[in-house]
C-alpha cells in the first residue's frame, strides 16, 4: 500500500494561460480576480476569441489542490493525489505530470469522459481570472478514489471548489469520516471569492463540524463571514478551524492559533502572475507544519514559495526550483 504524508482531493484541469486586457474581460462580461464555471461550447468559443486577439503563454497542468499538492512533494513530501479525468489525452497529460513530480495517483482516477479545462486569463495588474469548463472532474465521485493511502496519511487536505459538485462532497465526506477514525489531520481551502458568493452551502458542507488548518484570502475571509473587519472575520473562522491562515498578497499572511496571532510580511517582487500563489502558499504551509516548522517559519517558507510563483507565468515552479528555494530558506534561517 501507498503511503503518503499528504492526501489531497481536488479538481483535475488542464490550464491554458493567455496575457489579457481589462478591455478583453469586459468585454466577455468576465468578473476579474474570479472563477466562473462554463460549459464546452461556451469555453470553446471564449478559446477562439483568446487566440484570435490575446497573447498565448501556453498550457499546464492546473487544479487548485493539485497545485498545493506539487509545492508538497516537491519541497520533501510524500502525497497522493485524488481527482477525476477523461479517458484522453489531456487525462494522460495530466496524470503523468504529477507523477513527474512524485505525486502518487490511481488508475481509478480514470473513466469515460472529457478532461477539464481552465482559461486563466492574466490582466495587466497580474491579477487571474479564470473561465472553468470542469468536465468529467465535475462527476467525481468516491468510485474513482482510492482511500487506503487515507488511513496512514498526516493531512487531508481539501478544495473548496469541490462545493460546487453534489458528488464530490459526498467523496469529501467519506474521506473526512475516514480521516477522523485514523486520527488524519483535516486542511481546506475557501479557494476563490466565487465559491463563498455562490457555492456558500457547498462550503459549509466541507468543513462541516470544523478543520485543523483553514486557508483563505482576505476578500475571501471577510465574504464567508460576512464582516467589514479582519478580526471580526478571524474570530468567527477560529470557530471553525484550529489554525487560521489569512493570506494578503503582497502585505503576506495573518495566522492564528489559539491565543496566539501574528502577522508576516510579504516579500518584494514584480508580480507577473497571481494564478496559483494561493496554492503554492497551502502547500508550502502544510509541508512545513507536516516537517515540524514552527508557525511563523511555516508562513515564512509559504511566503518565499508563493512570491516566486506569483514572479512568473503559470500555477506552478519547475519542480527542481522548490528543493532550490528550500536550501535558500534554510541557509537563510540558520
Amino acid at each position: 500500500m501507498t503511503t503518503v504524508d499528504l492526501f489531497a482531493i481536488g479538481n483535475a484541469l488542464i490550464d491554458q494561460e493567455f496575457q489579457v486586457s481589462d478591455a478583453f474581460l469586459a468585454q466577455q462580461n468576465l468578473q476579474k480576480g474570479t472563477m466562473q464555471l462554463t460549459d464546452g461550447e461556451t469555453q470553446a468559443q471564449l478559446f477562439q476569441n483568446l487566440k484570435d486577439s490575446q497573447v498565448y503563454k501556453g498550457q499546464a497542468s492546473g487544479g487548485s489542490a493539485a497545485n498545493s499538492t506539487v509545492a508538497f512533494s516537491a519541497l520533501g513530501g510524500s502525497a497522493f493525489y485524488a481527482c477525476r479525468v477523461g479517458d484522453d489525452e489531456l487525462g494522460s497529460l495530466y496524470l503523468k505530470g504529477l507523477n513527474d513530480a512524485g505525486i502518487h495517483t490511481s488508475t481509478q482516477s480514470i473513466s469515460e469522459g472529457v478532461t477539464g479545462t481552465c482559461m486563466v486569463l492574466v490582466s495587466p495588474d497580474s491579477e487571474r481570472t479564470m473561465h472553468t469548463y470542469l468536465g468529467i472532474t465535475a462527476e467525481l465521485t468516491n468510485t474513482q478514489i482510492d482511500f487506503a493511502p487515507l488511513k496512514t496519511a498526516k493531512w487531508l487536505y481539501i478544495e473548496g471548489y469541490l462545493s460546487t459538485s453534489d458528488t464530490a462532497r459526498q467523496a469529501v465526506k467519506q474521506a473526512r469520516q475516514i480521516a477522523r477514525e485514523h486520527g488524519v489531520k483535516i486542511a481546506l481551502t475557501l479557494s476563490d471569492p466565487a465559491m463563498v458568493q455562490y457555492a456558500r452551502q457547498g462550503l459549509d458542507e466541507l468543513l462541516d463540524d470544523g478543520v485543523d488548518l483553514l486557508v483563505c484570502n482576505e476578500q475571501e475571509a471577510l465574504m464567508y463571514t460576512q464582516t467589514e473587519q479582519l478580526d471580526d472575520a478571524l474570530l468567527q473562522l477560529k470557530t471553525l478551524s484550529k489554525i487560521v491562515v489569512i493570506t494578503l498578497g503582497a502585505q503576506g499572511a495573518l495566522i492564528a492559533e489559539a491565543e496566539q496571532r501574528f502577522q508576516v510580511p510579504g516579500r518584494k517582487v514584480v508580480a507577473v502572475d497571481t494564478n496559483g500563489a494561493g496554492d503554492a502558499f497551502s502547500g508550502s504551509f502544510l509541508y512545513a507544519l507536516n516537517a515540524n516548522l514552527d508557525l511563523h517559519s511555516a508562513a515564512e517558507l509559504a511566503i518565499l514559495i508563493s512570491s516566486q510563483v506569483v514572479a512568473q507565468f503559470g500555477p506552478r515552479l519547475d519542480v527542481a526550483d522548490y528543493a532550490k528555494r528550500l536550501k535558500e530558506f534554510q541557509v537563510d534561517v540558520a
